[in-house]
C-alpha cells in the first residue's frame, strides 16, 4: 500500500498522459489528505487501476472545482473516477452531495447516486435518487443537470439568492435543469407555489423570466379560500416578483370558480394574491359563461370578479343570455332570454355579509336587442305565466331580489305582452257539451310603449 501526499496523484497522471490535456476533458489532480492511502494495480494493458482510501480530494487542473469522498477508484484506461462515501462536489455554479459519484472524464459528466442533493448558486435545490451533472466546458457553455426517480426541485428567486419570496416546487419523473433557471420536466409533473398548484404531463419553466408552460392535459388549481380550476390544451403562467399574475389556456380553455364556469377556445385569467380578479374568453368556437342562474354566450366575454367574487360580465358579438324563470311563480319549459350585439350583466351579493353567492342586479343588451321574460299571473296559476317579448336598440332588465322587476326598452321599441285570461271570467260549459273542461280564449297582444 502506498501513501500519497498532496498532488502526488497529479504527477502520476501527468507522467502517463505526457502532460496536461485540453478541455473539455478533466485532468485529475489528486490532492488528497495526509492520511490518504493508495494502491496501484497494474493491468494487462500496462495502465493502472488506482484505489484510494481514508479521505480523497480530487480536482480538475486549471478548473475551479473539487471532489471529496471517503474512498475512490480511478481507472486510467477509461478515465472513469468512482467515489464512494460522503461524496461532495463543488464549483462556483453548483454543489452536489451523494452517497456515490462517478466522474466520466471523456464526457465531463458527473453521475451521482443515493440521496442526491444539488444546490445551485441561485439557491435553488434539487433532491433526487440519481442525477447526472454535465459540466460547462468548451463546446458546452451551459451546465445541465438531469435528475430521475421523481426528483424534487425547489426554485427560488435567482435575483434574491434564496430570499423571502415563496419558492416554486417542481415534482416530476424526470427533470432537466439548464443553468440554474431553465427547467424541463416530464411525466406526472406537479408544480406548486403558494396557494396555486399546477399539474401536467410536461412542463417548461424559465424561473428568471418567471414563465411556466404546461403541456399535455394540464390543469391549474387555485387552493386558497376561494378555489378555482383551469384546464386547457396548453396553459401558460406569468409571474412578477414571484407572484402569479396571469394564466392563459388555449385551446379548449375551461375554468370553474365557485359561482362561475367559463368555456372558450382561449381563456386569460388575471390574478392578485392568488385570487382571480378578471377573466377574458374568446375564440372561433364562441365563449360561454355559466353562473348559478343563467348562461351567456358570445364571440368574446370579459368577467370582472374582484377578490374572486363575480361582479360584472361583458359579452360582445351576437351575445345571448338565458335563464330559468322564477320557479316560485312560474312553471314553464321555456327559458327567459335576452340577446343583442353586446350584453352587460351586473351582479350583487345575495345578502348583506353573504359573499358566497351572487344574484343578478341588471342586464343591459345593446344593438338589435331582443328579450323574452315570463312572470307569474295575477291569480297565481304557475303554469299560465304572463309573457313579455320586446325588441329595440337598448333593453335594460332590472332585478329585485334576484327576480325580474322591470324591462325598459329604449329607441325603436316594439313587442307584445301576453297575459293569460282570468279563469273566473270563463263561464262553465253548457249542459250536454262535449267539452268537459273550459278552454281560455287566446290572450290578445298589446303593443309595448317605447321607454
Amino acid at each position: 500500500m502506498r501513501r500519497f501526499g498532496p498532488v502526488v496523484g497529479a504527477m502520476f497522471l501527468a507522467a502517463r498522459a505526457g502532460g496536461a490535456q485540453a478541455l473539455p476533458n478533466c485532468d485529475y489532480i489528486f490532492e488528497n489528505t495526509p492520511a490518504t492511502t493508495a494502491n496501484l494495480v497494474e493491468q494487462p494493458s500496462g495502465q493502472s487501476l488506482m484505489i484510494l482510501g481514508r479521505g480523497v480530494v480530487v480536482s480538475c487542473a486549471g478548473q475551479n472545482n473539487r471532489i471529496s469522498s471517503d474512498s475512490a477508484q480511478y481507472n486510467e484506461a477509461t478515465g472513469v473516477l468512482l467515489l464512494i462515501g460522503n461524496v461532495r462536489y463543488t464549483e462556483p455554479q453548483i454543489g452536489i452531495t451523494a452517497d456515490r459519484m462517478t466522474y466520466f472524464r471523456g464526457e465531463d459528466r458527473l453521475n451521482a447516486e443515493g440521496n442526491v442533493v444539488a444546490t445551485m448558486s441561485s439557491g435553488s435545490v434539487m433532491r433526487a435518487p440519481a442525477a447526472d451533472y454535465y459540466r460547462a466546458v468548451v463546446g458546452r457553455p451551459i451546465a445541465r443537470t438531469v435528475a430521475t426517480g421523481r426528483p424534487q426541485l425547489t426554485l427560488v428567486d435567482p435575483a434574491g439568492g434564496g430570499g423571502a419570496a415563496e419558492p416554486a416546487v417542481v415534482f416530476a419523473e424526470r427533470i432537466v435543469l439548464v443553468g440554474d433557471s431553465l427547467v424541463y420536466a416530464s411525466r406526472r409533473v406537479e408544480i406548486t407555489r403558494g396557494a396555486v398548484r399546477a399539474n401536467s404531463d410536461s412542463a417548461f419553466v424559465d424561473s428568471e423570466a418567471e414563465f411556466v408552460r404546461l403541456m399535455l392535459t394540464p390543469v391549474v388549481h387555485g387552493q386558497g379560500e376561494r378555489q378555482f380550476t383551469l384546464r386547457g390544451g396548453v396553459i401558460d403562467l406569468y409571474s412578477r416578483e414571484r407572484k402569479l399574475e396571469r394564466v392563459l389556456a388555449t385551446p379548449a380553455g375551461h375554468v370553474v370558480s365557485g359561482d362561475l364556469e367559463l368555456l372558450a377556445d382561449s381563456i386569460d385569467l388575471r390574478l392578485l394574491n392568488d385570487q382571480l380578479q378578471s377573466a377574458y374568453a374568446w375564440g372561433p368556437g364562441r365563449a360561454r359563461a355559466t353562473s348559478p342562474d343563467r348562461d351567456i354566450t358570445a364571440d368574446s366575454i370579459y368577467v370582472s370578479m374582484p377578490n374572486q367574487r363575480l361582479r360584472e360580465m361583458h359579452a360582445v358579438g351576437e351575445a345571448f343570455a338565458n335563464s330559468i324563470p322564477d320557479t316560485a311563480t312560474v312553471t314553464s319549459s321555456e327559458r327567459d332570454w335576452i340577446s343583442g350585439d353586446t350584453i352587460v350583466a351586473r351582479f350583487d351579493s345575495a345578502a348583506a355579509g353573504d359573499t358566497s353567492k351572487v344574484v343578478p342586479r341588471e342586464l343591459v343588451a345593446t344593438g338589435n336587442a331582443r328579450s323574452f321574460y315570463q312572470f307569474g299571473n295575477a291569480e297565481g296559476v304557475r303554469d299560465r305565466p304572463t309573457m313579455n317579448y320586446v325588441r329595440g336598440r337598448v333593453i335594460a332588465v332590472a332585478f329585485a331580489e334576484g327576480e325580474v322587476s322591470t324591462v325598459t326598452v329604449t329607441d325603436q321599441a316594439s313587442g307584445v305582452y301576453l297575459e293569460a285570461e282570468s279563469l273566473t271570467a270563463i263561464p262553465p260549459p253548457a249542459a250536454g257539451s262535449a267539452t268537459s273542461q273550459a278552454r281560455p280564449r287566446p290572450a290578445q297582444p298589446r303593443p309595448v310603449t317605447p321607454g
